[in-house]
């Protein structure tokens, strides 16, 4: 699923025209934050803040399901399966509620995740780009490189495979820098993130360069928390 998202991404970076200027984005990148805040505490919170950073985030799509399911604004007026995007949005939010009602957070989180990649796909169809897709980009390049350097790195060309997914990620990093709102660049807390992201990729780079392979997992298993910490407050 990941990499059918990040090569439509890519894609709708290089085609389209179109950009966050229409009710329903504006609104939808509102509800992101408390969206972020609710994945950030179902990975690294108390049972009680997960439960209430969910809740929080369920109320803000609420309200956006009740203001724009009925009548979808251009350029999402010609996407059929608007509505029903909403609504599934608000069915993984109930999932999730329920699962960290259970304390099942690791679950929760899994679930939550399920948000971002539907609303890239909403976003994808209608020829929308956000600053949150280039974050999510970026996301899914990393985790494949969580996710999978182990078991590339005992393949004979592993560490060929990884200095390919190395530069991917670094060229997403780079568009992070880039594509950044200048509302964003503006502030001294945005430079600082986006710096400590950027030399987490630069230590992966040099790990590389060496061919050592505990130092190259070593730097990769420091790639989240930098972006964590971006994309909670910007992403």
């Amino acid at each position: 699923m990941q990499r059918v998202i990040i090569a439509g991404v890519l894609t709708l970076f290089l085609s389209a025209t179109a950009s966050a200027a229409d009710a329903f984005t504006d609104a939808m990148q509102q509800a992101y934050v408390p969206y972020r805040v609710a994945l950030f505490k179902t990975n690294n919170g108390t049972p009680d803040e997960a439960l209430k950073s969910v809740q929080q985030a369920k109320l803000a799509w609420t309200k956006i399901t009740d203001q724009f399911s009925a009548q979808a604004p251009a350029p999402y007026d010609r996407d059929e399966n608007f509505a029903a995007t909403l609504k599934q949005v608000m069915q993984i939010y109930d999932q999730a509620e329920s699962q960290v009602t259970q304390k099942q957070l690791v679950q929760s989180h899994e679930t939550l995740e399920k948000i971002r990649n539907t609303l890239a796909d909403l976003r994808h169809r209608n020829q929308v780009i956000t600053y949150s897709d280039h974050m999510n980009a970026y996301h899914a390049v990393m985790e494949q490189l969580l996710e999978e350097n182990k078991a590339i790195l005992t393949k004979p060309d592993g560490i060929e495979q990884l200095i390919a997914k190395a530069g991917v990620l670094t060229y997403l990093s780079e568009k992070l820098r880039a594509e950044a709102p200048e509302q964003y660049r503006n502030q001294a807390e945005f430079a600082k993130l986006i710096e400590n992201q950027n030399m987490a990729v630069d230590a992966l780079q040099a790990a590389l360069s060496t061919k050592d392979k505990q130092a190259i997992q070593a730097a990769i298993s420091k790639l989240k928390q930098p972006y964590s910490r971006l994309f909670l407050k910007f992403g």
